[in-house]
């Protein structure tokens, strides 16, 4: 008797499609990277058309598959409905995985906010959320189900004395995935959060002193990079995690928990 010792190279996202929201850069680059790594089939998206045509072809020059659709998520509802049409198509019809993942981030004080400002956050972090999901959530439990994966912020879960909106946004994020899995769970569409910690990322480089700073003194010592995001989102979008709807998975070194002796 002989045993085939042949290696598979299935992968865990094999045959899927995936929506990454807020892609062309940062956490959102790296998810993208590391669903279409894992096999997924990736619409790339965002507001720069060359950046998101980057990391498209980067997908593609790693022997993945990957398309870009150009969005701002601070349009219309319509836009957003559109832009839910347009991914779907791309992507053979379904969605698979939605990754809510774009979000705006102006580091103010309250009385510092601007009023564009505070509803382009609300725009972007809430209200485009809602419509996607609206859009396409009841086509995935109609389809047999599917995996939504929020990108919250460890900032939901404590009190700071600046960004207080965009806290807000974030806590936002965390009960629409509780809530969401309340109502779509049971028709096979799992909802839960990936919720990083100080991240470096492009955008937010010349803030790099501040952030060894604030990560210093966690369990960590050390600033989350994106591809360590990208990895909670792998695990949230496969079946590994088929028992996790509602979750709120920390991927933050240990800032949100604990705190030096």
């Amino acid at each position: 008797m002989t045993t085939n010792t042949t290696p598979t190279t299935a992968t865990p996202l094999d045959g899927r499609t995936a929506l990454v929201t807020g892609s062309t850069s940062g956490i959102g680059a790296a998810i993208a990277d590391t669903l279409a790594a894992a096999g997924a089939h990736v619409v790339v998206s965002g507001r720069d058309r060359t950046r998101g045509a980057e990391v498209a072809a980067r997908i593609k020059e790693n022997g993945g598959r990957a398309d870009f659709l150009l969005v701002d998520l601070s349009g219309s509802y319509a836009e957003i409905r559109h832009f839910a049409t347009e991914a779907t198509a791309l992507l053979g019809g379904r969605i698979d995985i939605l990754v809510n993942n774009a979000g705006i981030y102006p580091a103010t004080s309250t009385a510092d906010l601007a009023d564009d400002d505070l509803d382009a956050m609300l725009a972007v972090n809430i209200r485009a959320p809602h419509v996607l999901a609206a859009s396409i959530l009841p086509a995935m439990a109609d389809t047999g189900g599917g995996v939504v994966i929020n990108v919250g912020s460890w900032m939901a879960s404590v009190g700071n004395p600046f960004a207080a909106l965009y806290t807000a946004t974030k806590a936002a994020t965390e009960q629409l995935t509780r809530s969401w899995a309340a109502e779509f769970g049971p028709h096979g569409v799992r909802i839960n959060t990936v919720s990083p910690g100080a991240t470096l990322t492009p955008g937010n480089e010349a803030a790099r002193a501040v952030l060894d700073a604030m990560t210093a003194t966690t369990p960590a010592g050390v600033v989350v990079q994106p591809q360590d995001v990208a990895q909670g989102v792998l695990f949230l979008a496969s079946d590994t995690s088929r028992m996790m709807h509602g979750s709120i998975l920390a991927i933050d070194g240990g800032i949100s928990s604990t705190r030096p002796a």
